[in-house]
């Protein structure tokens, strides 16, 4: 699949990505791009996540494929496992996602803990680091079996986030070209 040929719904994580993130650029940068905005990101309420999520794929006019990073991913798992059966999402690439079960993870994003374990019902690649704070190594593989997604190593990349250095981050493009053409229109 073309990128031309699907509505690419980016979605953040806690905090949203500010504009030196590779997410925000790449919405610039891809014509089919859109951000899926929510109404509070640092407070964030699962329900309103997964209904935003959902309402915008809805309101796409082509395939969907789904870019989410850190705490979107969860969003991302758990709208799929509620309401994404038979859609039009064709695929998902699933960025950093964070080890919720953490004790050490805020309060505030507790209620999206218990991430589904099944696997997605479209195709999907995970891309991990081997030095990200918020979940191991072993953790993200696990993610990346669980939801019967391709694993992608991101080597020592951090969150892989402006943070870390991963402003344009043209390695992940390259990752997420490989997801596209694996994908059907």
């Amino acid at each position: 699949m073309k990128i031309a040929e699907a509505d690419i719904l980016i979605a953040p994580g806690l905090g949203n990505s500010g504009p030196e993130h590779w997410q925000r650029r790449w919405s610039e940068r891809m014509a089919t791009a859109r951000t899926i905005e929510q109404d509070d990101w640092n407070n964030p309420r699962l329900a309103d996540w997964v209904d935003r999520i959902h309402q915008e794929i809805l309101l796409s006019t082509r395939p969907v494929v789904l870019i989410g990073h850190s705490l979107a991913v969860a969003a991302i798992v758990h709208t799929a496992q509620l309401r994404l059966k038979d859609t039009k999402v064709r695929g998902a690439f699933l960025v950093s996602p964070p080890d919720l079960e953490r004790d050490d993870m805020p309060e505030e994003i507790h209620a999206f803990r218990d991430v589904p374990t099944d696997p997605l019902p479209f195709p999907s690649m995970v891309v991990g680091s081997t030095s990200d704070p918020y979940a191991s190594y072993e953790r993200i593989q696990g993610f990346a079996a669980d939801w019967g997604s391709a694993f992608q190593p991101a080597g020592d990349a951090g969150h892989i986030n402006a943070a870390s250095g991963h402003g344009p981050w043209p390695e992940g493009l390259l990752m997420f070209a490989e997801l596209m053409k694996r994908l059907k229109a």
